[in-house]
């Protein structure tokens, strides 16, 4: 049977970012998964090796990485359960992994992080105080976990023509290129060197700002008064450009709104931003022909996840689950 492979940087960070119950962490119950618990431990390892991978994806999007954080800390302990319904699943089916796989993948860690030095991972894992027998156990966890979630998608029947028109129509956005956009932007710090002022308050007047604007407050005068970024002198005006020059939450928000409309409050690393989409063009889609493959591709894809999503709530349907 062929495995998928792992994220190589998330079977990294598992082992750099975990700490073994021992050191900090007290080891109560966070849930009960058919008789089998998850301590409390296992909830935070998971946490901080998710939350290194999630910062490694959005470095440059701080306002996506923030909600894809709140997400994970949100849903950790319902992930950590599914894995254990699922680990549980595999055991009933009789399942096994022969231990090729796992050395496989470990010897995929140890060439690429560690350039063939199989000392310099026991080192870094001896730091973690965990050994290489728990490192083993997390990786062939992580690699059922898999498996089976590959073994529920299946191979999903082709999209039939129609399926590939309507995707083609709803999401002809994301081919586009050559998007051009000119905006007006009031950005308001979250650090502002006053003893007086918190990022807490400077959030509510940005708020306030933004609710006398959709009340009929005008953009370039409120950006005058209060922006502080370089287009604040000019109403916060800027000139055309196109939208790959754009923080991606910036020009997501933008292309989003009409023209004339202002954007709710987006929130970066140091800074609260407001956005007005001032005038837009649109720049040329390719015909449905060239993109034909990989939308059947996508289609297949939102299917396989489909009845991965059926197979997982089977699974919590049946089990006996408690939360702590």
């Amino acid at each position: 049977m062929q495995f998928p492979r792992l994220s190589f940087f998330a079977a990294v960070v598992l082992f750099v970012c975990g700490k073994s119950a021992a050191q900090s962490y007290s080891n109560g119950i966070a849930a009960v998964v058919n008789g089998k618990p998850i301590t409390q431990s296992e909830l935070r390892d998971n946490i901080k090796a998710t939350e290194q991978i999630i910062v490694f994806n959005n470095q440059n999007d701080p306002a996506k990485m923030k909600r894809e954080l709140e997400e994970l800390r949100h849903n950790a302990l319902d992930a950590l359960i599914d894995r254990e319904l699922i680990l549980i699943e595999f055991t009933k089916i009789g399942g096994t992994i022969k231990p090729q796989y796992v050395d496989d993948q470990i010897n995929n860690i140890i060439r690429e992080a560690f350039k063939g030095d199989r000392d310099a991972l026991v080192t870094e894992l001896a730091k973690s105080n965990m050994s290489m027998k728990k490192f083993r156990e997390l990786q062939e966890k992580m690699i059922i976990a898999n498996v089976m979630r590959a073994k529920q998608a299946g191979e999903p029947p082709p999209p039939t023509p129609r399926e590939v028109d309507e995707y083609y129509r709803k999401h002809v956005d994301q081919w586009r290129v050559g998007d051009q956009i000119k905006i007006s932007t009031i950005t308001i710090p979250k650090f502002t060197g006053d003893p007086g002022a918190t990022p807490e308050s400077q959030k509510k007047l940005v708020q306030e700002l933004r609710t006398k604007i959709v009340g009929g407050a005008d953009f370039a005068t409120t950006a005058r008064t209060y922006s502080q970024d370089s287009r604040a002198e000019f109403g916060g005006s800027w000139d055309w450009m196109p939208r790959t020059e754009l923080m991606p939450a910036i020009a997501n928000a933008a292309m989003e709104l009409k023209v004339g409309g202002v954007s709710q409050i987006l929130e970066q690393e140091t800074s609260y931003i407001i956005v007005a989409c001032d005038a837009k063009k649109l720049g040329e889609a390719p015909p449905l022909d060239k993109v034909r493959g990989d939308i059947q591709k996508m289609i297949q894809q939102e299917k396989s996840k489909k009845a991965i999503d059926e197979w997982m709530q089977s699974l919590r349907k049946k089990a006996v689950i408690r939360k702590f």
